[in-house]
């Protein structure tokens, strides 16, 4: 069933959805998933997490492995290394990671460490704190050993260079997958349960390009672009990540998943909360939500067609979906 975007959002406004035909059936009929991430990129991300925990059986080190692809990848432009810069021409990164029993770390305004995941997980470790920023982050990586990295590349140089002739901020929807290789993408959110219903998360940027000093998105905010929940489930967020923190819209997943929704529904829901709250304010943004309940069920939502994401299964085997969204049906893309 086809409805444009403005009899979409007269349907959030209303408090309702479609849901794609057939969407609850492919959900309950699926492999029981065992890791998901964000974007297509996603599926080299779970496979270096798949085989960490093949290897360790822990979830935290399969997350964090994960995170640690598209940090190292420097045609990965809003990832670690290569990540576009702030409009002064500065890399910083943000990152959180976060289990089932209440343990959280969390990093924003990073400079200069390559992988900021990994001192997310040593502040969960070694800190009593949950979240550190700039120069105190910075510092704190250094003092646990990670080694200074030169985070602007070359050619996020000249892309900054570039864009200061015009000077324009404007984000545009999906650009995660306007690329020209398959590890071309954005922020990367990975939430994980095992068979015997453990969970964890993780999420890893450098922000949006050219962003005011000082930004910081969604993403290693906990309740905003990361939640996990024992017994419950874990869910992550992508695109503009102010429109995800008005609603702490990854703690409003989980919350729906608590109070009985599936992962398809309560992703569905947060986006329409957004749609409802925000009008014309986001019929150009893009806000996804991905997320995934302890019993391996797997469920995504958009506000705008293009959000793709990447599930890997008990088994090892990873299938890349595009989502559902306002007025769209979800497909399965590889």
């Amino acid at each position: 069933m086809g409805l444009d975007r403005r009899e979409a959002l007269k349907l959030g406004l209303a408090g309702a959805a479609v849901l794609p035909a057939g969407a609850a059936i492919a959900q309950a009929s699926a492999p029981r998933a065992l890791i998901v991430s964000t974007w297509d990129f996603g599926a080299a991300a779970n496979a270096a997490a798949y085989a960490q925990w093949k290897k360790t059986g822990s979830l935290i080190d399969a997350v964090e492995a994960g995170g640690w692809v598209p940090e190292a990848d420097p045609k990965n432009h809003s990832v670690g290394l290569g990540g576009y810069p702030d409009r002064d021409g500065r890399v910083t990164l943000d990152a959180i990671i976060m289990d089932d029993r209440g343990n959280v770390g969390a990093v924003a305004a990073l400079e200069d460490i390559l992988h900021p995941i990994s001192v997310a997980r040593r502040v969960m470790e070694k800190t009593p704190h949950t979240f550190l920023v700039g120069e105190g982050a910075r510092q704190f990586a250094l003092d646990q050993g990670f080694p200074k990295t030169r985070l602007l590349t070359p050619e996020a140089e000249a892309a900054w260079r570039e864009w200061l002739k015009t000077a324009q901020y404007k984000p545009v929807a999906n650009i995660e997958n306007q690329r020209g290789s398959a590890l071309d993408h954005d922020t990367i959110g990975i939430v994980a349960c095992d068979a015997n219903g453990r969970l964890a998360g993780a999420c890893t940027t450098s922000g949006m390009a050219f962003k005011l000093r000082g930004r910081v998105g969604d993403s290693p905010q906990a309740g905003c672009g990361l939640m996990v929940e024992p017994d419950v489930g874990a869910a992550t967020s992508t695109g503009v990540g102010e429109e995800v923190t008005r609603i702490a819209g990854s703690a409003r997943v989980v919350s729906s998943m608590r109070a009985g929704m599936d992962p398809m529904a309560a992703c569905r829901e947060a986006v329409l909360h957004i749609a409802k709250l925000r009008g014309d304010a986001v019929k150009d943004a893009q806000v996804a939500f991905l997320a995934i309940d302890r019993h391996g069920r797997v469920g995504a939502f958009a506000l705008q067609p293009g959000f793709t994401y990447a599930v890997t299964d008990l088994g090892g085997q990873t299938s890349v979906h595009t989502a559902a969204s306002l007025g769209q049906a979800a497909t399965v893309a590889s």
